[in-house]
């Protein structure tokens, strides 16, 4: 079975930076377009960022743009979301999300565009 597993969370700061790590398992990482959406308490699931599967393409939503950096390591089989100037409206739980796909260079930025998701991990940012 494909497994995501979130990883480097945390209570931080404002204005500091943060590398969450998506590990991905039980398959061929590299047939995977990924992606990153974050969840507020409250709050709808909120596109973040996402990445083609040969990495050569990345989107990101408006609120993070500019900020945040969506990265793969094929070596290691892990997705990375870079996170720096962190403000206080960036706390949720951050998931990673997967898509299996035969075009190498699509993204997808939304929820209903993925199938396999992590289990999440918290962010919180305090000002």
């Amino acid at each position: 079975q494909v497994q995501l597993v979130e990883s480097g969370g945390g209570l931080v700061q404002a204005g500091v930076s943060l590398r969450l790590s998506c590990a991905v398992s039980g398959t061929t990482f590299s047939m995977y377009a990924m992606g990153w959406f974050r969840q507020a308490p409250g709050k709808d699931r909120e596109f973040v960022g996402a990445i083609s599967r040969d990495g050569s393409y990345n989107d990101y939503g408006d609120s993070v743009k500019g900020r945040f950096t969506t990265s793969r390591d094929h070596a290691k089989n892990t997705v990375y979301l870079q996170m720096n100037s962190l403000k206080p409206e960036d706390t949720a739980v951050y998931h990673c999300a997967a898509r299996y796909t035969r075009n190498t260079r699509e993204v997808f930025t939304f929820t209903g565009g993925y199938n396999i998701w992590g289990q999440g991990t918290q962010v919180t940012v305090s000002s």
